[in-house]
């Protein structure tokens, strides 16, 4: 019976880090609206080791079209600039010597629908990630030996509400992101 739970708990985990890549994915997915979330994967230079952007300056948003990078060391400003080019996130930045200003320009209709399509493409990206939980999950069920039958066979029903009920949420996700990008 412990060996049950375990597959379940453990599918169920595999699910919830589905879930969770799907949320990390649509932050950075930006609908319009500056965020911190938008150069959080941004990688520095700094003293020749590649450093996070958040562990060299203090990331701000001012308003919402407006990041503001202040760096902690000046000397890193240029290091920051060249690693915000390099990371292709579409932003040109500019500098007055302390902070580095980036202005998140207004989405066009087509930059909309882009932005939807990869939207889509990361749900089914999660999809696929909990179908394969579900289908480890059953596999590792079938390998159980010496439980009764009708017991794996209401822990595979429970296995495939569990996937249901995720598949549901990644398309309601889809659907409250989706409304975000498009609206102007």
């Amino acid at each position: 019976m412990e060996d049950l739970e375990l597959i379940l708990e453990s599918t169920r985990q595999e699910m919830d880090a589905a879930m969770k890549h799907q949320d990390h994915a649509f932050q950075k997915i930006r609908a319009g609206r500056a965020s911190t979330t938008m150069v959080q994967d941004v990688m520095v230079e700094y003293y020749g080791a590649p450093t996070p952007l958040n562990q060299v300056a203090n990331v701000m948003v001012p308003d919402a079209m407006t990041i503001s990078i202040q760096p902690w060391d000046r000397t890193a400003i240029g290091a920051i600039e060249k690693a915000i080019i390099n990371s292709n996130l579409g932003f040109a930045p500019s500098n007055n010597g302390e902070n580095i200003i980036l202005n998140v320009p207004p989405l066009t209709e087509e930059r909309r629908r882009e932005l939807a399509k990869q939207a889509k493409a990361e749900t089914e990206g999660t999809k696929i990630t909990i179908r394969n939980a579900r289908q480890e999950g059953m596999k590792d069920l079938r390998k159980l030996e010496g439980v009764a039958e009708d017991l794996i066979k209401n822990m595979e029903a429970e296995i495939q509400t569990l996937t249901d009920k995720y598949i549901k949420q990644t398309d309601e996700n889809l659907k409250v992101k989706e409304a975000e990008i498009m609206k102007v």
